[in-house]
């Protein structure tokens, strides 16, 4: 059995091509939720050449619409939401720039093509275990589209939050028994 890697955000460079499907890691630093509707609006602002939300280049999204906060607290629940309703706009976003996406669930041979052809990452949490998730939210702040309510685009700190890698930067998927480099 490895040792589960400690990992931040702003060091993907240094630790990314080092760790398989598969492999357990435990991230800190920047994640920007967004989730279905988010990602309409932020491939409407692509399309139209608006600004979007935040910049794509090296950032890391979090499929989750974490839930309002109780006194004290900075979220609520925070699990994340199945990744495949995110494949239309994945491909995309890695090509412009995204090192990872965060999410549960397995991903369309597109996704896992453009995260080979970029060397980004595809990220699992745990599914059904928000509330634990959230204890690693330390600040969150919404963004953009704030009338889409818990599905608004948050700017989220995070420290200490367990994953596992769905797909390496070769490729690999953890959902297939087969993997080719």
């Amino acid at each position: 059995m490895t040792d589960i890697l400690r990992v931040t955000t702003d060091s993907f460079d240094v630790w990314a091509p080092s760790v398989n499907a598969g492999d357990s890691i435990i991230l800190s630093g920047v994640v920007f939720t967004a989730r279905d509707a988010a990602h309409k609006r932020i491939f409407k602002a692509i399309e139209s050449g608006d600004a979007l939300p935040f910049g794509i280049q090296g950032s890391f999204i979090y499929y989750a619409g974490p839930t309002p906060a109780k006194a004290g607290l900075p979220v609520g629940s925070c699990g994340p939401t199945t990744s495949s309703r995110m494949d239309p706009y994945a491909p995309t976003l890695y090509r412009m720039g995204l090192r990872a996406t965060i999410g549960k669930g397995p991903r369309s041979e597109e996704v896992r093509r453009a995260v080979r052809e970029t060397g980004s990452l595809y990220l699992c949490a745990v599914g059904g275990a928000g509330a634990l998730a959230a204890k690693c939210v330390t600040s969150v702040e919404v963004i953009a589209y704030d009338d889409l309510g818990c599905e608004s685009v948050k700017k989220m700190e995070i420290c200490d939050l367990p994953l596992f890698v769905g797909i390496d930067s070769r490729g690999n998927s953890a959902f297939v028994e087969t993997n080719k480099t």
